[in-house]
């Protein structure tokens, strides 16, 4: 008794026959990304909205998510620029790094805001985008030295 020919092509379950290999979702469809990227998305978003308010003010400005934030390095000098670092400890959930100069150039005033902590602190999705609404105000208003209440009226 012969054998039947063996495929050419690839099987499209695991060798266990646990299920189909690769993608769930298409890559084109919004599920498919990241919790970083949708995170990347919501500070975009709220950046975006009040750029279009303080253009001028904001022009040269840089925005960056990070992670988690790095407070090791932290000196007493910087703690006076760093006013989201609490002295209990608590982590921040974001920075702002002032304009500088750097081996000769001069470095933009930047935002970072930290993925994680805020990801923690909020309940779901709609909260999370709220908060990251606030923090990026909150942090715009440090750098003009305006109040938040100034930087966003509807907020």
């Amino acid at each position: 008794m012969s054998r039947p020919p063996r495929r050419s092509s690839p099987s499209r379950r695991d060798r266990h026959g646990r299920g189909l290999r690769g993608r769930l979702v298409p890559a084109e469809v919004p599920l498919a990304r990241s919790r970083a990227e949708q995170f990347d998305d919501l500070v975009l978003d709220a950046v975006e909205e009040l750029e279009r308010r303080w253009e001028r003010e904001l022009a040269g400005v840089e925005f960056a998510v990070e992670d988690v934030p790095w407070v090791e390095h932290i000196t007493p000098e910087d703690a006076v620029l760093d006013a989201d670092v609490l002295d209990d400890g608590s982590v921040p959930l974001a920075r702002v790094l002032p304009a500088h100069r750097e081996d000769g150039r001069e470095v933009p005033p930047r935002i970072v805001v930290y993925r994680r902590p805020l990801e923690i602190r909020a309940h779901d999705r709609e909260d999370l985008a709220d908060l990251v609404r606030d923090v990026v105000v909150d942090q715009v208003a440090v750098l003009l030295g305006r109040d938040p209440e100034e930087i966003d009226p509807g907020g």
